[in-house]
């Protein structure tokens, strides 16, 4: 059996669009907290990639941090200083373009706990030329934290900031190699798509999956290096997670009918 609408019909159950709203497990371990799920647009004037993963007993990470996320961060109510590590799929600005503000807000707040960055081949590069960008000397000033970055290649595994991370290629062009991501922390498994075209690799993410955060960036409109949600329904045999929650919607998908898939909203808090 796959599945498909038997989830669909728990995550329809679930859904609460509020912002701060909580789907509650018994004995949950992992907090999810979508601060940002939107485009790169701002389409529903929503705020970019960024979902905060609080694990029982261990400081809270980041899946990906989009040029809007400190204010994201802080509007949820969390402690951006708080945060151990960023685990971004790919280096355009919607996914990566906050953590020069991240750095800085850490900075000029005190933090003395180390900040992790993981990312694709190139995060270093691209992140002290990020800075660079915006704030001239930034990247080199003397902090009382490190900032260290680990590169991840698609087809690696590596253990950071209390989580295991896993890497696929995805089909995304951004300068450099971009990632569909697969988490495991406090014994639970996130499976991400990141933005991308279709591509086998997702069946894998999604594998065994408490939760598949997926791209569903329109309906059907064939948009090149982006997932649709047409693109979901024909394949949703191969998506065996547990969950799944739809982001990265455009104005037409956040127009679109009842499709039968959980959409994230900015606030919104699941528990695995």
């Amino acid at each position: 059996m796959s599945g498909g609408g038997a989830r669909r019909g728990r995550d329809r159950a679930g859904h609460h669009p509020q912002n701060g709203a909580v789907n509650s497990t018994t004995d949950p371990s992992v907090s999810v907290t979508f601060a940002g799920c939107g485009d790169a647009f701002g389409s529903g004037g929503r705020f970019q990639a960024c979902i905060h993963l609080r694990p029982d007993g261990a400081p809270p990470v980041l899946l990906e941090c989009g040029a809007t996320s400190l204010t994201a961060l802080k509007r949820c109510g969390l402690d951006p200083g708080e945060v151990a590590g960023v685990f971004v799929s790919h280096l355009h600005g919607d996914h990566f373009g906050g953590l020069p503000f991240l750095v800085l807000d850490g900075q000029f707040t005190g933090r003395v706990d180390p900040l992790t960055v993981v990312g694709p081949p190139g995060t270093a590069a691209r992140l002290h030329a990020a800075m660079e960008c915006l704030f001239p000397g930034s990247a080199a000033a003397r902090r009382r934290f490190a900032v260290q970055v680990t590169e991840l290649a698609p087809g690696s595994t590596i253990r950071a900031a209390g989580v295991e991370a896993a890497a696929w290629a995805a089909e995304h062009p951004s300068g450099a190699p971009a990632l569909c991501l697969r988490l495991r922390l406090a014994g639970k498994v996130i499976g991400y798509t990141g933005d991308t075209a279709w591509t086998g690799s997702i069946a894998q993410v999604a594998a065994g999956a408490d939760l598949l955060i997926a791209e569903a960036y329109y309906r059907d409109k064939p948009v090149p290096h982006h997932l649709r949600l047409a693109d979901l329904q024909a394949r949703q045999a191969e998506l065996a997670s547990r969950r799944i929650i739809l982001t990265h919607l455009s104005a037409d998908m956040l127009a679109a009918e009842d499709h039968g898939y959980q959409t994230a909203s900015d606030g919104l808090i699941l528990r695995l």
